[in-house]
């Protein structure tokens, strides 16, 4: 399994393939990707087939349209944050047209697929499930991929190292983040790798034993009588 990434902007940038040289999907990409992006592609001797979003937030999607359409690739996206795409101001309590990083204009690829919760995505090679997390936005997703070693999660900004997504901007939800957490983080086995939106990649074990807000989340689902799921992604 090849995982690589880069910085867009503040948003980690994720390509992910079976290997070198084959097929991989495009993971977030952000602020100034493109660049970025064509020089993995070549040095790894990728081929990107999609794109997939973690949720509809400008500093994530900054960079789908060019992508996606110069390659002629789909956008992976869930219904509840798709308006983001063409209207990015709603997403973070701006006004329509105030330029954001440089930027006046924004609009869906020519290829939008939403996404819908507990689908598995086959796409180059890879299976990836979805799980819908609302919290830091209403169509927050994560997507779960077997790895040879350990199972992945990409988690946008429903978990981080030591901390998770805000929860004050539009769509955003203390409750839904919290359930999202329980439902489908804390059930995850503690070897799984967490590849977050922002910051270094973590694991299950290490946020549970140290992330307050992961232990809060299971204080508070212990405290409810509430049994987490056994399955994870």
């Amino acid at each position: 399994m090849l995982v690589t990434g880069f910085l867009a902007g503040p948003t980690n940038c994720y390509v992910v393939a079976p290997s070198a040289g084959e097929q991989c999907v495009v993971i977030d990409p952000g602020m100034g990707a493109v660049a970025q992006l064509d020089e993995v592609l070549a040095t790894h001797r990728l081929h990107p087939v999609a794109v997939l979003l973690t949720h509809g937030h400008f500093d994530h999607t900054f960079s789908v349209l060019p992508v996606c359409d110069a390659r002629d690739v789909p956008a992976y996206i869930h219904p509840a944050d798709r308006y983001q795409l063409a209207d990015p101001w709603s997403g973070v309590n701006a006004p329509p047209g105030t330029p954001l990083f440089g930027q006046l204009t924004f609009a869906e690829p020519a290829d939008v697929r939403e996404l819908a919760d507990g689908v598995t995505l086959t796409l180059a090679g890879l299976e990836l499930s979805v799980r819908l997390t609302p919290g830091h936005t209403a169509g927050s997703v994560v997507f779960g991929l077997p790895g040879a070693d350990a199972p992945m999660m990409f988690t946008g900004d429903l978990l981080f190292a030591g901390s998770i997504g805000r929860m004050d901007l539009p769509g955003g939800d203390e409750a839904a983040m919290f359930d999202s957490l329980t439902r489908v983080v804390l059930p995850a086995e503690d070897a799984t790798v967490v590849h977050p939106g922002h910051g270094e990649s973590t694991t299950i074990g290490r946020e549970r034993s140290a992330n307050p807000y992961l232990r809060l989340a299971a204080e508070r689902a212990t405290t409810a009588g509430r049994e987490a799921p056994t399955t994870g992604l």
